[in-house]
């Protein structure tokens, strides 16, 4: 059983917490919640706790843009783990209630989002409000009047004593969320490994992306992923995430990253860890 403090998008009930329970052997009294994404990455870079879990990507919303910029421009820390978890969603009230009686829909935008067809053919017209998190959503919920209600996990639900009026209401039942274990010890290679980077370069200028694929493809490195992001320093400065298969440790990666840090203005790596 793990006894390290690993801190987590609260409060309790959350798909992060969920995730950590169901795909990590820890003792709960060792979640240490926190209101967002960023305060949990920064617990972990200012050692108030030894690890943190943050959602990273969704199969249906894509990439985590909070978790995103604070890994690549706030912190130095290394992904040390991934965790794929499925994510069911729950339409959840104070009682059973008929859906002409609902008033307010509250949860985390990106919830919303994932059930955006579920909400337009059953409460359309209703508004919708932004909780940090879904946990903190059903939090909500248990202090308003029963025509509230919110979207959230089954453990929510149980935790603040209310009743799951419907299930798996996301639109597509292959939902899927990508979570990373943040820390500050770099994990040895499995063999069946991810690595993910940040490419910045000079300036924005034609051939700057294919000057860095070229790279990959030169040493048949597989990619699983490629996003540009602001670097919130100018308009049009952009920088590259990729996630590649791979250990940094492996001969072709190795290779990469060096010929990438001599084209390139900084090359992060975020961490190389084994697969979910």
């Amino acid at each position: 059983m793990i006894c390290i403090k690993i801190g987590f998008l609260g409060p309790r009930g959350t798909f992060s917490e969920e995730a950590l329970v169901g795909y990590m052997k820890i003792n709960e009294e060792n979640l240490i919640p926190y209101q967002t994404m960023s305060e949990v990455i920064h617990a972990v870079d200012q050692n108030k706790v030894d690890k943190g879990i943050v959602p990273i990507e969704n199969s249906i919303e894509g990439s985590v843009n909070e978790t995103l910029d604070v890994l690549a421009f706030d912190v130095s820390l290394v992904i040390e783990k991934e965790i794929i978890a499925p994510v069911v969603h729950n339409l959840i009230g104070k009682e059973k209630i008929d859906f002409k009686d609902i008033k307010l829909v509250v949860s985390h935008p990106q919830a919303t989002a994932q059930c955006r067809q579920y909400l337009a053919e059953k409460l359309p017209g209703v508004p919708m409000l932004a909780a940090n998190s879904t946990a903190e959503a059903v939090k909500i919920v248990s202090t308003k009047e029963k025509s509230t209600v919110a979207i959230g996990t089954k453990l929510a639900a149980k935790i603040y004593g209310l009743e799951v009026i419907d299930t798996d209401i996301e639109d597509y039942k292959d939902n899927q969320t990508r979570f990373v274990v943040m820390g500050k010890t770099p994990s040895f290679s499995t063999g069946n490994d991810k690595t993910s980077i940040v490419c910045f370069i000079y300036e924005n200028r034609p051939g700057s992306l294919l000057q860095i694929l070229q790279e990959f493809a030169f040493r048949y490195i597989n990619l699983t992923k490629i996003q540009s992001r602001p670097t919130k320093k100018a308009l049009g400065d952009y920088c590259f995430f990729i996630d590649m298969e791979g250990h940094k440790d492996d001969e072709a990666i190795s290779s990469v990253l060096k010929c990438l840090k001599c084209k390139l203005r900084d090359v992060k790596i975020l961490g190389s860890y084994p697969k979910g």
